[in-house]
């Protein structure tokens, strides 16, 4: 499965609970978490279309630069999931139903394909913002720990906002973990 890049122009971010202006430039963005099809070329049945999950921070650096890119920041997360109008959730400002995102009160209790609730996508046509995995960004946190954004399966929906931080241990890994690469248009 190819990657599909998004481009998602820049701007001010109002970032964080305290909306503090930073500025994010345009950049290309994987349209999906990366998936096990697009790592490893798995095609059909499976496991291919779900999210590359149970990795440490350092592999998914490692591979977000095998394939061009980098991980995201926190800021240009939020940018990205949030808008201009800073969306509470990346599909809008509608509540969460199981049609926009695989979260806790889904049923699944594991990831689904990344193209499997295409109603949350985000005005770009990014899938899985929302829930499915969190995603590793670059921005370290105190001690060893490392910013998470996005919710995951397992996630109550209050993590899913746009604005939700979260934080892991660099080392950690996880089946609620995934990442999604970024690169300069």
């Amino acid at each position: 499965m190819k990657i599909e890049w998004v481009e998602v122009p820049g701007g001010t971010c109002r970032f964080g609970d305290d909306a503090r202006p930073v500025q994010v430039g345009a950049l290309l963005w994987t349209r999906t978490p990366i998936t096990y099809a697009q790592l490893r070329g798995e095609r059909g049945g499976g496991r291919g279309l779900h999210p590359v999950t149970g990795m440490t921070h350092a592999e998914a650096t490692g591979i977000a630069q095998a394939l061009g890119g980098r991980l995201p920041t926190s800021a240009e997360w939020e940018w990205m999931a949030g808008g201009t109008a800073r969306r509470r959730w990346p599909w809008g400002d509608q509540d969460w139903t199981r049609e926009l995102a695989n979260l806790r009160d889904s049923g699944l209790d594991t990831t689904s394909p990344v193209d499997a609730h295409p109603a949350g996508a985000t005005p770009e046509g990014l899938l899985d913002v929302a829930g499915n995995v969190w995603e590793w960004t670059a921005r370290a946190t105190m001690g060893s720990g490392v910013t998470l954004r996005g919710g995951s399966y397992a996630s109550p929906v209050l993590y899913a906002r746009t604005t939700f931080l979260n934080a892991a241990p660099a080392e950690l890994t996880s089946p609620g973990i995934g990442l999604r690469v970024v690169r300069q248009p």
